[in-house]
Order: C-alpha cells, then structure tokens, then sequence
C-alpha cells in the first residue's frame, strides 16, 4: 500500500506504507513525541512497546515516509465492517503541514479497500482542537465514551466518538 501525494508545504513525495514488527521503537517515538500533548491529561507517555505490538495484533499502522522516515503514522483496524482509526501521530516538526488530512484519507483508503461501511474514531475531550479538525474531514460526533477504568486522568474528561460513512 504505496501512493504518493504532495503536500502544500512540501515538494517530496509521501509514502504510505503498512508499519512492520522492527519498526516499533521508531512509532513509539513518534507517538510519544506527537502526543506529548496531551501529558495535561495523563501522566507519563502515550505508548510503550509492548502496547504497540499489541496493537499490531489486532490491526496495524500506516507509517508516512518522505526523505525522513516516520514522519507521521495512523492506527488502522478493522471492525466487524467498520474501520477504527487512531493514534494519528504526525512529527511535531510536520505539524501544520497537512500531514495528518493525508495520513485520514490514506487510513480511509485502507478501510474502502477492506470492504467498510464506516470509519469511526474518539477523541480526548480535553483537545478541543481535534473535533473541529475532524469535522472538516466529515467526521460527525455520534457520542461519548469514558476513560478506561485503567486510565487515571489528571483533570475530569471523556473520549468523543466521530465517525463518517465511506463512500
């Protein structure tokens, strides 16, 4: 799964391509960094390695490539007909740049190509930034969720379910 796309800031190709078992420290790294964001909410870093072979048992990620490598990746799994999408990580060097509308639409390609309805995702409350910019990619919010009991969250807060119909 390659295509290549341009961005507005950019004149190199973009790559995408699935994330394999040696690439794990590099999308804990950029997870960690891209997601540093949100240690207001919960201590300590997004993802470990353990946590991410995790998830690539039960789906995978698509990693953006250019001159650099990981300059961004998107969790992709699929759900009885339906995508999940998450972890959408862009290198805070390439933030504003893009990147992430691309690594959505590469995700959603992912999930037509693989037969779903429907892309559902969530949100922390407490980045209010990330309904608006998904609501632009025609995400609709269609509920709330809690926190895993697992989650110990510094401020009071809440997951937003979007999801969009694929066509």
């Amino acid at each position: 799964m390659t295509h290549a796309q341009k961005s507005p800031r950019q004149s190199q190709s973009i790559n995408f391509r699935p994330a394999v078992i040696a690439d794990i420290p590099a999308l804990v790294r950029l997870i960690n960094a891209a997601f540093i964001v949100e240690q207001f909410v919960f201590d300590g870093d997004r993802i470990n390695a353990e946590e991410t072979r995790a998830f690539m048992e039960t789906g995978g990620f698509l990693v953006a490539e250019d001159s650099a490598p990981f300059a961004g990746c998107v969790y992709v799994e699929v759900r009885q007909g339906r995508g999940y999408l998450g972890l959408l990580a862009v290198d805070p060097a390439r933030q504003g740049t893009g990147l992430g509308r691309k690594l959505v639409v590469a995700a959603e390609d992912y999930f037509r190509a693989a037969g779903c309805c429907a892309v559902d995702l969530r949100v922390i409350s407490q980045r209010t930034p990330l309904p608006p910019f998904y609501r632009r990619l025609g995400y609709v919010e269609v509920g709330t969720a809690p926190f895993s009991p697992s989650l110990q969250p510094r401020v009071p807060g809440h997951y937003i379910v979007m999801s969009k119909q694929l066509t």
